[in-house]
């Protein structure tokens, strides 16, 4: 039997101190869900002891592959109980309730995804670079303390409301580098990952590629090969030369980083730590770049229809007294998952 035993079994000391003793139901009211993944789902949720507006992961660990859900909660809450960075999502503690873990993070505003669905158009050139080195700061600091996310996309790249860039979805990260399993979103993974099947194991770099994807999703809304389906991207990735960004109207700053983030062979690629230093994300910007983005984009969302703002105003969330309107939350269109494993 792995490290937690059968699943929710607390007989272990070291499981049982991962998570608090209260019943979630009676400490987070206003629940409404804001997206989902393979894992459940994601709800904006009001603290009742402060009023804070917080996140919760629900994950169940009931059904088929109980025990490896029970490990794979286990892993998570480890993993976001070792983060402390501005530029990682801040975890607030995980609760167990009927077969299902509740885990409790600071709300954010929305993903780099989410911007790209409101406005319908690439983000400018200074927001790119300024939501890139938050999310590259945040790599930096995770790969300093050998660990690696494994997932990075505009998807798991969220903005605070005080505008800060936070990585988040830490459900695929890797506590030890070098790791040797095959994981992450196809059209973002590095071709180490993909080879990594055969050829044994990679390090932090293949975050920098998925970096790099994200730089061209988000300066074209979709992410290289994203026509294809995933089994012919993963065998174009391993096989073919690297992406470069399509239009000619991008600073030769941006092509040459992300060209830097898309070298083939990981010895070539620079480390997170190097590409603080690249003048893409060093070129002098406003400061309130984000903040402005994020005032854009409330703005945007108010403008939407109505089908489509009842998919967006998680966006708006935190600024209606209650929370979220007054909608039935039973009318929600489904959302693009917002911390999607």
């Amino acid at each position: 039997m792995p490290a937690g035993g059968r699943a929710g079994s607390l007989k272990d000391p070291d499981v049982a101190e991962l998570f608090f003793k209260d019943d979630p139901e009676k400490l987070f009211s206003d629940l409404r869900e804001i997206g989902h993944g393979s894992f459940g789902a994601v709800y904006f949720a009001r603290d009742v002891r402060n009023s804070e507006v917080v996140a919760i992961k629900k994950m169940s660990y009931s059904g088929k592959q109980s025990n490896e859900k029970w490990q794979d909660i286990i892993k998570e809450v480890r993993f976001l109980q070792k983060l402390r960075h501005p530029n990682t999502i801040q975890y607030r503690g995980c609760y167990l309730r009927e077969h299902t873990a509740w885990l409790v993070m600071e709300y954010c505003l929305g993903s780099a995804s989410d911007l790209l669905e409101v406005h319908k158009k690439p983000l400018q050139e200074v927001e790119i670079a300024a939501v890139t080195h938050g999310a590259l700061q945040g790599l930096a600091y995770l790969h300093s303390h050998n660990m690696i996310h494994r997932d990075v996309k505009a998807g798991n790249i969220l903005l605070s409301e005080p505008g800060l860039v936070k990585l988040g979805d830490f459900g695929s990260a890797s506590i030890m580098a070098p790791a040797n399993s095959f994981v992450g979103t196809p059209y973002w993974m590095a071709p180490e990952v993909i080879l990594a099947m055969d050829e044994g194991q990679y390090d932090g770099k293949v975050d920098v590629w998925s970096l790099g994807i994200t730089c061209i999703e988000l300066a074209e809304r979709k992410p290289p090969l994203f026509n294809m389906n995933a089994m012919s991207a993963l065998y174009h990735i391993a096989q073919n030369e690297s992406p470069v960004l399509q239009s000619g109207h991008w600073s030769e700053y941006f092509r040459n980083f992300v060209d830097s983030c898309l070298q083939k062979i990981p010895q070539d690629r620079p480390t997170s730590e190097v590409l603080l230093k690249h003048r893409f994300v060093l070129r002098e910007r406003p400061p309130t770049v984000i903040m402005d983005l994020i005032q854009r984009t409330k703005d945007a969302v108010r403008e939407l229809d109505n089908l489509q703002y009842r998919k967006m105003k998680k966006i708006l969330f935190q600024e209606a007294p209650n929370g979220p309107g007054a909608e039935a939350p039973e009318e929600e269109e489904e959302t693009e998952p917002y911390m999607h494993r």
